[in-house]
């Protein structure tokens, strides 16, 4: 596996990560990042200079998964969006060797914080269709994962539950923010 960055030259890359970011949330969070046009849009959004997109590839050149991040607060902290892997790759440390070099791109670039939202918009979480008010920080102390949710994931490379923005996407469906700092 090798990790390059992405620029507009790979079509074919291109064309493979809209199939990747499509089918890694058919069925997860809003029917949005699961429709290709608007996977082809965020991709496109990712290819300014101001962002970073990598993506791992195999020996044969096929994409294996995706990473992107948008430099904010004057390039000290970075939101990482998105994060997508091959379904039949995925549980194969592909995530986790992205989100390290992700790190290490970021760290290049003076930034100093990586930050994710990880919205809950399917019941993955203990946090999901819960009235979280007023005491938000008791229910992020007793989070439990109950399908999957990604946020365990970040947490096994070094991000913590730093904040939940309640009803974010409507009534009981939180993101949940998660942070990590890299230098």
């Amino acid at each position: 596996m090798q990790i390059i960055s992405l620029t507009a030259e790979h079509e074919t890359a291109i064309q493979q990560i809209v199939q990747v970011f499509v089918a890694c949330f058919q069925g997860r969070s809003s029917p949005a990042f699961a429709n290709p046009k608007n996977a082809l849009e965020e991709i496109h959004d990712s290819l300014d200079p101001d962002r970073i997109s990598r993506i791992a590839i195999d020996s044969n050149g096929d994409v294996l998964g995706w990473i992107s991040a948008s430099s904010q607060y004057e390039g000290n902290a970075w939101e990482l969006h998105p994060l997508v892997v091959r379904l039949d790759r995925q549980h194969q440390g592909i995530g986790k060797a992205l989100v390290a070099d992700l790190e290490q791109q970021v760290s290049q670039r003076g930034g100093t914080t990586i930050y994710i939202g990880t919205d809950d918009e399917n019941g993955e979480t203990s946090l999901f269709d819960v009235d979280l008010y007023p005491n938000v920080w008791q229910h992020i102390a007793q989070i439990q994962n109950l399908k999957q949710h990604p946020y365990e994931f970040y947490q096994k490379q070094g991000y913590t539950i730093v904040g939940v923005i309640p009803d974010a996407n409507g009534f009981g469906k939180p993101d949940i923010l998660m942070a990590k700092r890299i230098r």
